[in-house]
Order: structure tokens, then sequence, then C-alpha cells
């Protein structure tokens, strides 16, 4: 078995659901000092978080990654436990396998080989480890990015090892996404007898109208790198638990993701201007979750794909596609991002599992990415 194999399946078989860590960062940390890394752990409110952190000088490049991941659901449905590491067919199952507690294992046997080749490497090399990024993420990266800043700790490069690939490993690489807006409609009606329609307000027959037509509003045009601004209608509700009773209120949940060709507050102005038209009473929750970003392609990218290449035979894309990621967080610091991971088909599936070779492929990628900054970070002396 190889050892980023090992290292996998021990976390698998851990169950971290979102936010507990439930010691899969210690695995990580007694690791990571292992070879030399100082450790500044910086858990939030019930959640795990660390910052590790080698080298002294030239240039930084952080990974960064989460030890949570989603509930398994209905466990009669998986065909091997979700929190039993299980290899089969060529694959590794389990909950975690692709997002994203294999790429956290390639990550750290990929710098625990390029450490034992290259003690003295040029540059430093960084680690930004959350087990809050598939919850609510306001106590996991956040934080991190937040004990950066106040220390005054520079990142040049961040490598996030989300799955982001395709088809094949290395396929598609993410170098920004779309931001987060999510509403909460209460739509105020009368309620009444359902056999005395004229006696009430029906909040279902006037709120789907106004639904239905932002359903059908182009929010703006896709770009080279950005597609178009969508929205999402993911809950309705309006039952009383009886039959004979028209509501007296609906709620709604609606969700846009948006490119940078919007922003949150035009989003906002145009879907109230459509529930005035429509001539609703209404209350509306904005939460804005995240905003959206670009990270500007520079030396990161270059030996991303360059490694790509070499190593997989892939010419590779980039994209801003999926959902968000904790990418958003580091946007601020002004690092150039890369989001390179293992393929994304089956993450936060039943039966999730990524392929045994894309597993070794992913950590000889990261070593070779950081043989690759290292120099640029020797040139930059």
């Amino acid at each position: 078995m190889s050892q980023t194999l090992s290292l996998a399946k021990e976390l698998i078989n851990i169950q971290s659901i979102t936010p507990n860590d439930h010691g899969c960062q210690k695995i990580l940390i007694d690791r990571l000092q292992k070879i030399g890394f100082d450790i500044t752990e910086l858990n939030s409110n019930g959640v795990s978080n660390f910052f590790a952190l080698r080298g002294n000088h030239g240039k930084l490049l952080a990974f960064s990654g989460h030890t949570d991941i989603v509930p398994p659901g209905d466990l009669s449905e998986w065909h091997s436990p979700p929190f039993t590491a299980t290899v089969r067919d060529g694959k590794l199952w389990g909950r975690g396998s692709a997002d994203m507690k294999s790429a956290l294992a390639a990550m750290i046997v990929a710098t625990e080989r390029f450490i034992a080749k290259h003690p003295n490497h040029s540059g430093k090399i960084g680690f930004l480890i959350t087990s809050d990024e598939e919850g609510s993420a306001k106590e996991g990266t956040i934080k991190i990015v937040e004990y950066l800043q106040k220390n005054n700790i520079q990142l040049d490069y961040c490598l996030i090892g989300e799955a982001s690939s395709d088809k094949k490993l290395g396929d598609v690489i993410k170098v920004g996404r779309r931001g987060s807006l999510h509403g909460e409609l209460t739509v105020h009606g009368k309620q009444g007898h359902i056999a005395y329609p004229h006696l009430a307000i029906n909040p279902i027959h006037r709120s789907f109208q106004a639904l239905d037509h932002l359903t059908k509003i182009i929010w703006d045009q896709a770009t080279e790198l950005f597609s178009p601004t969508s929205f999402q209608i993911y809950n309705i509700n309006a039952d009383t638990g009886a039959t004979n009773i028209i509501p007296g209120s609906l709620t709604a949940r609606f969700n846009f993701r948006y490119s940078p060709a919007s922003t949150a507050e035009s989003l906002q102005e145009k879907v109230e201007k459509v529930f005035k038209e429509h001539q609703l009473e209404y209350d509306i929750h904005w939460n804005h979750s995240s905003k959206p970003f670009y990270s500007k392609p520079g030396a990161l990218t270059k030996a991303c794909q360059e490694s790509i290449l070499n190593l997989c035979n892939v010419t590779t894309e980039h994209n801003t596609t999926g959902g968000t990621s904790d990418g958003r967080f580091i946007a601020v610091m002004g690092a150039e991002m890369v989001e390179l991971g293992l393929r994304n088909e089956s993450i936060h599936h039943v039966d999730e599992n990524t392929d045994l070779v894309d597993l070794e492929k992913l950590t000889d990628l990261y070593e070779d990415i950081l043989g690759r900054l290292s120099v640029i970070s020797d040139q930059c002396q």
C-alpha cells in the first residue's frame, strides 16, 4: 500500500462530519511537525483550524484544504460503509475519498517527499487546514486568514485541493468562483376556508406569478471565464397541515450564483422590483455568503499547467464553474490561487470514490509543483 493511500484510508475512517474534526488534523499535524513545520492551532467555537509553516525566506506556497465532510445520507444505499475506507475495482471508496481527504493525503505525502529530496529548499511552504468548509464556513479558513493578516504573513501562491477535475485528472483547474447570494422570502396573504376563496388572499397564487417572472429574467451575459448569473428556487412551503385551508403565508428560498457582471446589491434591487410590480406583501432576508473572485494566472497557474501536461499528458482548461470554495476567503490576501484536485463526479454522492491511479498521480503533481515554485522562489531572491 502506498503512503498516500494509507493516509487517505486513515482519514476516511474518521467520521469527521462538518464541523467536527475528530482527530484528523492531529494526524496531519504530527506528520508535518516531523518534517520541520511550525504549527499554529486556530480553533474557534468548536471548529478545528491550523496554519503550518516551514521556511523563513522566499515566496510562500500554501496548500489549503478541509478535513470535514458532508453526512453520508442513508447508509443502506452504500455498497460499503462510508466510514470504512474500501479498495475495490481499482478505486478507493468512502466519504471524503474525492472531497477531499485523499487530496489532503496527497498534499502531505508530496510535501514529505519534496523535503526529503530538498531539505534546504528555497521558498516557504504552508498549510491552511480547517474542519468548517462543508458547513457554515464562519469559523474556518476565514479565521486562518484573519490570523495571517494580523501577523503580516503574506501568501504568494495558494493551491486548493478541491476536486476540480472533470473527465480526467488535471483536465480542469479553477482560477475563480462565482458569488453566492441567498434569499428567504415570506409572502403574506390572508388565511381562509378553501371553499370561500373570496374571503381569503391566497399567497401561493400571488407568489407563483412573481417567482415565475424571476425564472425568466436574463440577469447578465457570460464572459470568457464566467458563466452567466443563475437564479434557482430550492424550497417553497405554504402547508398548514389541513386540506381545507388557504394558507396565510408562503415561504420560498432561492439562490443566485452570480458572476462579476452583477453585484449582490443589483440583484437584490431587481428581485424586489419584481415583487413590487406583482403587488406582493412580503418580507425578505438576504444572506450574501460569498463574492465572486478571479485569480489572474501567473507562476502557480503555469506550474500547474506544465506539471499536468508532463505527468498526465493533459492540456488543462481553467474555468470558474461549480460551487463556492474557501478561495473566497483567501482571495482578499491577493495571492495567486489555483484549485487542483481529483475528479468531482462522485463528490457528495452515495458511494463516493476516487481512482487509485489518480490518487498517486495527484501526489506526483503536488510534488512537481512544489519543485517548480521552489525554483521560481530561488530565482526571485
